[in-house]
């Protein structure tokens, strides 16, 4: 993916663009749709609270609480696609994930903003596991010193797996796209260690 002999920083990861094969993906994301109970969640912004733009979902085991944006996110049960995922996951990363955070971007309005997952409760190096379904969209790494960036295109059935230091060393986001056309919706799974998640 990157030129081995690039100086330039390179985030932790290893990407799996054909995933899932399109029709099973087409099969999956209409099942997500259909099961998983999605919301509008909004978070603190100076101005005060803000829609995100996206709808949201998180799913896990009871005990996988997760804060952030000021949001306090306590797990729906495992639905099954959602769960069915989460075991190829696993198995492609070589991790145990205990929950989900899945997002649905309607358009090409909805969108992400600069962050990085290091919550404490995620651990220091935590492994996160990143599936798409439906319209690509540009998923963008900034490194947090040098500010070299790197972007993908987060294809229908992909997989995206950061681990190591990329959440300390880097921010990533997905820009809003005027011209992106049809839904997306990303699952990205991870382990939450409950005794460190604020309550």
């Amino acid at each position: 993916m990157f030129d081995l002999f690039d100086d330039i920083p390179k985030p932790d990861i290893a990407w799996h663009p054909d995933w899932i094969a399109a029709d099973a993906g087409s099969d999956l994301m209409g099942a997500l749709i259909e099961e998983v109970r999605w919301q509008q969640d909004f978070m603190n912004t100076p101005g005060g609270r803000v829609p995100l733009p996206r709808l949201t979902a998180w799913q896990g085991e009871p005990d996988a609480v997760y804060v952030y944006s000021g949001i306090r996110n306590v797990p729906q049960p495992w639905t099954p696609a959602v769960a069915q995922l989460r075991d190829a996951a696993q198995e492609a990363a070589g991790a145990r994930f205990n929950s989900v955070l899945l997002n649905r971007y309607r358009g090409g309005l909805d969108s992400m903003g600069w962050h990085a997952d290091k919550e404490r409760e995620l651990g220091p190096e935590p492994v996160i596991a990143s599936v798409s379904l439906g319209a690509a969209r540009s998923f963008e790494f900034r490194h947090v010193r040098t500010h070299a960036t790197h972007t993908l295109s987060l294809t229908h059935g992909s997989l995206l797996v950061m681990r190591g230091r990329t959440q300390l060393e880097w921010v990533h986001r997905v820009p809003k796209e005027p011209g992106a056309r049809g839904e997306r919706i990303n699952l990205t799974f991870r382990w939450v260690d409950a005794s460190k998640a604020r309550r």
